[in-house]
């Protein structure tokens, strides 16, 4: 599961080589602006990065770089990642997205999470997979319904006080 190819995308493990192109795409408000209204420093890149590449090692699995095929350009990630922040859905396992905002509008964040719900039902085997979000942030809970996702439940972060808004998916829904 370490590569993945979509029509358009190759996704594939994270890799430090993709440290300064994450950090270029991190860096803009927009996409870190669900939850934290800004974007990273390169130092919260790093620690993400790191993270990543851990949980691969670790685990064998987790957020894939995305990288346009045309091109060549990594455009952020997509992938599979156990929601931790949120112990009310445990356990179960996310997918999810970011992607460089030149690149929004275009269906990479619905074709890379359909192929990591592929591989999370049909190579890890998983019962569920959720997906979760902020209510204001409309175009993520819209590829959510895209992938087939449903509402589970609206609930709160623990931590920051925010609205969140769960959607799920089970391997039957999604055969």
């Amino acid at each position: 599961m370490d590569e993945v190819e979509t029509e358009r995308l190759l996704l594939r493990r994270l890799q430090r080589s993709d440290r300064d192109a994450l950090a270029r795409i991190f860096a803009k408000p927009e996409v870190w602006w669900w939850p934290f209204e800004r974007g990273w420093t390169t130092d919260e890149t790093d620690a993400f990065l790191e993270r990543k590449l851990h949980e691969w090692d670790e685990r064998g699995w987790s957020q894939w770089a995305a990288i346009e095929k045309h091109g060549g350009a990594l455009i952020g990630f997509v992938g599979l990642c156990p929601p931790r922040f949120l112990p009310e859905v445990m356990p179960t396992v996310e997918v999810g997205w970011r992607l460089d905002p030149d690149h929004w509008g275009h269906g990479y964040a619905t074709e890379g999470g359909r192929a990591a719900l592929e591989s999370g039902f049909n190579v890890l085997g998983l019962p569920e997979i959720v997906s979760i979000y902020q209510p204001g942030n409309v175009a993520s809970g819209k590829v959510m319904q895209r992938l087939g996702m449903t509402h589970d439940r609206d609930t709160t972060h623990p931590e920051r006080g925010v609205a969140l808004r769960v959607y799920k998916i089970t391997i039957i829904q999604f055969c």
